[in-house]
């Protein structure tokens, strides 16, 4: 069962991805440490990828065992598989290639040029998404579980940024996915933000995390921060919509903060 989000405000970008890395790899050892290994859904954008980096700074970035992590996305640019706007590349140069990864745990959308749509990208990435929920059903790894184990596999942690337009993945207001209630990947190709063609989680599939990190950073960001955390619609604030089944966290700096309710506000300097 979801529960309400908490909220931990740093001073700036800087100080917030430290955050970011530090509390992940905190994470990411404990949940190694009950299961054995760890999922984490990864997102794009100047947060995303900024967290991943200072992951990769980390000294204590070692404690982990990198080759028991399973690594998804979010959502993913429908681009060619090396365009340098992939988000999977973008993890790849911050994080991945600095740390001992299983190959067969990084699990990449479909790229441009490998499917002739984003819809059968989708489902290309649904389909080892359920692959993966049945391998992992099939070794009874796992006594917390999702409560559709033949869709998805575990997300012990996904992370989401927040856009201006308070999309989050590749689900923007009022679109068809953000609406999504059956499938657990979709493909987009009207998206406002380019490039208009892309692969995202729906709600529903982001839903059945143990736990969902909302980073975000900047002023752009306020509006979209304070709507989401009044309780929006998510089909006009798509931000509004996640929800962990443990913790949903908004990890945010000051200056995205600055609409967020005062009780929010209070809570977190209190319980953060």
């Amino acid at each position: 069962m979801s529960v309400d989000p908490r909220v931990s405000i740093h001073p700036d970008s800087t100080v917030l991805m430290a955050a970011i890395a530090a509390r992940l790899i905190t994470k990411l050892v404990d949940i190694q440490d009950k299961h054995g290994e760890a999922t984490v859904v990864l997102t794009g954008g100047t947060m995303g990828i900024g967290s991943l980096k200072a992951v990769a700074a980390s000294p204590a970035a070692s404690a982990v065992d990198w080759s028991k992590v399973n690594f998804w996305w979010g959502d993913e640019r429908f681009v060619a598989a090396d365009d340098a706007e992939r988000n999977a590349r973008q993890a790849q140069e911050a994080l991945l290639a600095h740390i001992p990864v299983d190959p067969a745990r990084v699990h990449v959308p479909g790229a441009a040029g490998e499917f002739d749509s984003p819809e059968e990208a989708a489902e290309d990435y649904a389909r080892r998404l359920a692959d993966a929920a049945a391998e992992e059903h099939a070794a009874d790894m796992s006594d917390d579980r999702p409560d559709n184990p033949g869709l998805l596999p575990r997300f012990d942690i996904v992370l989401l940024g927040v856009g201006p337009d308070a999309h989050v993945a590749s689900l923007f207001p009022e679109q068809a996915g953000i609406r999504e209630k059956q499938l657990t990947v979709v493909g987009v190709r009207n998206s406002p933000k380019p490039p208009p063609a892309r692969v995202s989680l729906t709600l529903p599939a982001i839903n059945t995390a143990a736990e969902v990190w909302m980073v975000v950073a900047g002023e752009d960001k306020a509006g979209a921060v304070g709507l989401a955390l009044a309780g929006a619609n998510p089909v006009q604030v798509p931000a509004a919509g996640p929800r962990g089944r443990q913790e949903t966290l908004w990890l945010i700096d000051e200056n995205a903060a600055a609409r967020v309710p005062a009780q929010l506000v209070r809570k977190s300097a209190a319980g953060s």
